[in-house]
């Protein structure tokens, strides 16, 4: 770039082609053959016109040396065949080349004479559009206009425009005057002229975002260059409040290491040619496919290629199998995954445990090392930042400075618009109040859309781990909203944000809380009994307190309802990186450090299950597409997480998520030991088919084993949310109902039920209905502590303690 800075000459020089005369000419170094004939044909063809070019060139004497040379192709144009080919080469290319010379050079007085007189645009379409005369060489005086209308062109830049648009508009101007016929033009030399005003153009629009140009383009650049400052100086002072990292809560332990080392040499030794096959296997994709690509390269495409692999969404941009490099490095990239999850896949780890992990751990660095992770390799981020002359990539850094301040130093990718709800106002918005206050939970009675209701009240316990309103996002998808109108009295707790004042709050203590909530409801309605509903870990919970109440006779429930409960964790599932004892021990580690387990961790961990779309998908769009998260209120809601005590997440862990006591030998609740079988009223269980927190195989599991005879067991079809959060007015997802072989297996009971259209709302509200008793002039819940949602739901989780 420095010899286009030193001045025009350079430019105009190479404006010129083969037949330039410029007393300043950069020449090219190598020159291939073909290339010298042509010009030696030409140079002999323009023998006849030079002695008037030169004739054309004296009078012009007060134009610039580039004028100059524009009056001798003027000249030769007129003289022969060879001639007007060049001329016509030059009128193709020349076009871009001067307006980018003018952009950069100052005009000369005279020069700029002849700029006042006749704009650069007219002049420009006059040397373009009008096709060389056939008549005889030209008298001298007619090389002057051309003098002036080269010295014209060369003085007067285009006008501002955006970098991209001015970019693709003079490039596709020298690649349309190619086009046109010329007669004696070669095809190589059209292509080349094209060619080199598509760069001369692409030069020009970047030129233009340096700073110092004066173009608005460059004061933007400026001006960005100073916010980005600004922003890593903030993102600095972010990560500076992060604590002491924890690492055994960031990667497995070093057992899972060392289990792999040792598979790897075993193999090794014991089957040398399998790994030797597997790396020669690699190579020589790697060197097919490098062959290939060089290959289509030499041809200026992108290698052919089957549809396989296709359909993975990273790579939806047409670039990524239309543009050469961009297709070299996806296709390379699903070699370098196909050949990792081969090379560990084939190690014959010390058991089924160690396998998962292993597996797990290598799907994460594949995911991590997706070309589409970083910049330079990621076409849609490209093309963004080119479009948005940079502010993509400084709207991404504010994004992520955000994100890293919100989080304490924690770089958490936000998922949805935080400002964009508010629980109250514009979600979690049904009507209620408050009824009770505790320092564990607020509860929360609806009041009634009908004028009457079921005697028995119905009380819901949603997760500690996220907020109620999952069930009251908006009036169309509201569960609470239609139980309500269903005709029962509904009562829904909103859990305590804990902090580490609650560091010895336990298991026993949310229990308790049940067992208050219980004794809250039947007091207010007057009624001997009620129903119940627990949602993921409250179901959990719910079924430990019932189990309890069975060893007690306490008969106050009288219908219980699961909600993607898991009871029997025998079988963890994509959770088993997180329950070994080198995670387990991290987590204990960081719970007695703050009192709580951070709500950051929990999302991470989370979030890690599902890694594309949860953190790598969400990061490309923020940090570098620039694009604000998105209003979604399911996001929003998933992003609400809460800290848990410290004394519950252990016990929860190690009782019964790695020793699986409640499905064993029992699990101490309230100094009474509580199984599964313990639990023996009527009971209604919702799993949902590719749930991936908790999987359906193994709530049906848990079910299968309680001790009641009344049970039924549902299977709706998507996730964890989006298959509980199902209304009918949707139609969207089906389940599956009417199983009753609970005793060959989770096959054996799907193969028994029947698959049914639409939600499974009402077929459980039907369910519930027979089960809720008479109905009653409707209740209305007062003015109680104020109305709903209460004020424990606005506490954000991921306050920090003092170390």
């Amino acid at each position: 770039m420095a010899s286009k800075r030193d001045g025009s000459s350079t430019k105009v020089s190479r404006q010129r082609g083969v037949a330039a005369t410029s007393a300043k000419p950069l020449k090219e170094k190598v020159k291939n053959s073909d290339q010298s004939d042509v010009a030696s044909q030409r140079r002999a063809a323009a023998k006849p016109a030079e002695s008037s070019a030169e004739s054309a060139s004296k009078s012009a004497q007060s134009a610039r040396s580039t004028a100059k040379t524009g009056a001798k192709s003027a000249a030769r144009g007129a003289t022969g065949p060879e001639a007007k080919a060049a001329t016509a080469e030059k009128t193709s290319g020349g076009v871009a080349k001067t307006r980018v010379a003018a952009a950069r050079k100052p005009a000369s007085p005279a020069a700029s004479k002849a700029a006042e007189s006749k704009p650069a645009r007219k002049t420009a379409a006059k040397s373009t559009d009008k096709p060389a005369k056939t008549s005889a060489a030209p008298k001298p005086s007619a090389a002057k206009p051309a003098a002036r209308r080269a010295s014209t062109t060369k003085v007067v830049a285009a006008p501002e425009k955006e970098v991209a648009e001015a970019a693709s508009t003079r490039a596709s101007e020298a690649v349309a005057e190619q086009a046109k016929p010329a007669a004696g033009a070669k095809a190589e030399g059209a292509t080349a002229s094209a060619t080199d005003a598509a760069t001369d153009a692409m030069e020009s629009a970047f030129a233009r975002l340096m700073p110092g140009n004066g173009s608005l383009a460059a004061q933007n650049l400026t001006q960005n260059l100073e916010r980005i400052e600004t922003l890593s100086q903030r993102l600095v002072s972010a990560m500076s409040q992060r604590g002491m990292p924890n690492p055994s809560v960031e990667m497995p332990g070093p057992d899972l290491y060392v289990a792999t080392a040792g598979a790897f040499m075993k193999t090794l030794t014991e089957q040398p040619s399998r790994i030797i096959g597997q790396q020669v296997n690699f190579w020589g994709e790697t060197l097919k496919h490098y062959a290939q690509a060089q290959a289509a390269l030499a041809r200026g495409a992108a290698p052919s290629e089957d549809e396989e692999g296709t359909k993975d969404k990273r790579f939806k941009n047409p670039l990524w199998r239309s543009h050469p490099f961009f297709s070299f490095v996806r296709r390379q990239y699903e070699i370098n995954a196909k050949a990792m999850s081969s090379a560990t896949s084939d190690l014959d780890m010390p058991d089924e445990t160690a396998r998962r992990r292993l597996n797990w751990l290598t799907g994460q660095i594949i995911d991590m090392m997706a070309p589409t992770n970083f910049l330079a390799t990621n076409p849609d981020a490209l093309e963004k930042a080119v479009e948005t002359e940079g502010e993509s990539l400084v709207k991404g850094l504010e994004n992520l400075v955000r994100d890293v301040e919100q989080n304490g130093g924690e770089m958490l990718v936000s998922l949805a618009d935080r400002d964009a709800f508010t629980v109250g106002e514009n979600i979690g918005t049904a009507e209620g109040t408050v009824v009770h206050r505790t320092p564990l939970l607020e509860l929360i009675q609806y009041k009634p859309t009908t004028e009457s209701a079921h005697a028995l009240p119905l009380v819901i316990f949603p997760p500690w781990i996220n907020k109620f309103y999952i069930l009251d996002l908006k009036p169309q998808n509201s569960l609470i909203r239609w139980l309500v109108d269903q005709g029962h009295t509904l009562f829904v707790v909103s859990w305590k944000n804990p902090d580490a004042s609650y560091a010895e709050t336990g298991m026993d203590d949310y229990v308790s809380a049940y067992l208050d909530v219980f004794e809250k409801a039947l007091t207010l309605t007057d009624q001997k009994k009620l129903n119940v509903v627990g949602y993921c870990i409250a179901g959990t919970t719910l079924s430990l307190t019932l189990a309890l109440m069975a060893k007690r006779g306490d008969t106050r429930v009288n219908s219980a309802t699961f909600f993607t409960t898991l009871t029997d964790f025998s079988d963890q599932g994509e959770f088993t990186t997180f329950l070994q004892d080198d995670f387990v021990d991290g987590i204990e580690a960081e719970v007695h450090r703050h009192g709580i387990l951070r709500s950051q961790i929990m999302s991470r961990t989370m979030s890690f299950l599902r890694a594309n779309d949860l953190v790598w998908g969400p990061a490309i769009r923020s940090y570098m597409m620039g694009e604000t998260p998105p209003a979604f209120d399911l996001l929003f809601w998933n992003g609400d997480s809460t800290n848990l005590p410290a004394k519950m997440t252990i016990e929860y862990l190690r009782g019964l998520c790695q020793q699986n006591a409640f499905a064993g030998d029992g699990f101490p609740v309230l100094g009474e030991m509580v199984r599964l079988s313990d639990v023996t009223l009527p009971l209604c269980s919702v799993a949902c088919e590719t749930d991936h927190i908790a999987p359906w195989k193994d709530c049906w599991r848990g079910v299968a084993q309680m001790g009641s005879p009344d049970k039924r067991f549902i299977l709706s079809e998507s996730g964890h949310i989006a298959g509980i959060v199902n209304p009918p007015s949707k139609k969207k997802y089906g389940h599956y109902a009417g199983g009753s072989d609970f005793g060959h297996g989770d096959q054996g009971w799907k193969d028994s039920a029947t698959f049914r259209e639409g939600s499974w709302w009402p077929l459980w509200g039907k369910w519930l209905e027979e089960r809720s008793g008479e109905m009653i002039p409707a209740r209305d819940p007062g003015k109680g502590y104020g109305p709903a949602p209460g004020t424990y739901v606005h506490e954000r989780g991921g306050a920090k303690s003092d170390d």
